[in-house]
C-alpha cells in the first residue's frame, strides 16, 4: 500500500474518509491477503532514529508529547507539533489493526519549483515484493505509480498474479496495461471502506458541553486537537 500515491492530499483529494479497519477487512475478504504492508513517511521534527533503524512510533509519540509540554512553544509550533503527533498516533493505530508498517522519516528536497517533503518509500516496496516473492502467488498493489511497472512486469513473468487497486486519476498508463482485467478503481470500493461519522451530539448537549469547556479552559494554554483516526 503506497500511501503517497493512494492517499496524497488526504480526504480533500479523495473527497471522502477511509475507515482503515474496513479497508483491511475488505482486502482480507476480497483477495484473501495474509499480510498488508503500508509504506509512508512521517515527520519527525528534530527527533532522529538510530541509523538504519525503523522509526519507533512509541518513542516518536513520547518525543512530540514532551515537546508540546515545553513552555516556549508559540501557537504555530503547537499546531504543527499537534499535527505531527496525530499522524504518529494514526500510524500506531494502523499497526494495532494489523498493518505491517514501513515508515520512514520525511526529507526536505528543494529545487527550482520549490520545497517538497518526501520519504521515498518506492525502493522499500519494491524490495519487499522481491524478497517475499517465494511466499506468494498473488499480490495486490495499492498504487498507480508508474515506477512500479518494472517490478509488476517482472513478477508477472514469474507467473505471479498481480492486482492493481488504485485511483484512476493517479494511475499511470503502463500500470493499467500491465494489470489489464486485474485493475480496480479505488473509488469503486467506497461503499465498503468509507468512514461513517458517528451521530452528532444533540444541540442541547453541545450547548452545555461548550459552556463547561469555556469555564474550565480560561487561563490555560491551548492544547492540540484530539486525534481523529477515521477508523
Amino acid at each position: 500500500m503506497d500511501a503517497a500515491n493512494l492517499f496524497y492530499g488526504g480526504e480533500k483529494s479523495l473527497g471522502w474518509k477511509i475507515d482503515y479497519q474496513k479497508l483491511l477487512d475488505y482486502l482480507r475478504g476480497k483477495f484473501a491477503v495474509k499480510k498488508v504492508f503500508y509504506y509512508a513517511g512521517v515527520d519527525v521534527e528534530a527527533y532522529r532514529p538510530k541509523t538504519g533503524k525503523d522509526v519507533n512510533l512509541d518513542y516518536l509519540i513520547t518525543y512530540f508529547q514532551e515537546k508540546l509540554r515545553e513552555e516556549d512553544q508559540n501557537e504555530a509550533e503547537i499546531i504543527l507539533l499537534g499535527k505531527y503527533l496525530q499522524r504518529a498516533k494514526f500510524y500506531k493505530k494502523l499497526s494495532e489493526f494489523g498493518y505491517n508498517l514501513r515508515i520512514k522519516p520525511t526529507k526536505v528536497f528543494t529545487n527550482a519549483e520549490g520545497t517538497t517533503k518526501k520519504a521515498n518509500c518506492d525502493v522499500d516496496l519494491t524490495f519487499d515484493m522481491m524478497r517475499y516473492m517465494s511466499q506468494y502467488n498473488e499480490a495486490v498493489v495499492l498504487s498507480g505509480d508508474g515506477d512500479f511497472a518494472p517490478i509488476v512486469e517482472y513478477l508477472q513473468k514469474k507467473h505471479k498474479k498481480i492486482h492493481v487497486l488504485a485511483r484512476s486519476e493517479r494511475t499511470a498508463r503502463e500500470m493499467r496495461v500491465l494489470a489489464g482485467g486485474n485493475f480496480m478503481d479505488f473509488k469503486t470500493i467506497r461503499k465498503y471502506i468509507e468512514y461513517i461519522e458517528p451521530n452528532p451530539i444533540s444541540p442541547l448537549s453541545r450547548h452545555f458541553s461548550s459552556d463547561a469547556g469555556r469555564g474550565a479552559s480560561r487561563g490555560k494554554r491551548k492544547a492540540p486537537a484530539k486525534d481523529a483516526f477515521h477508523v
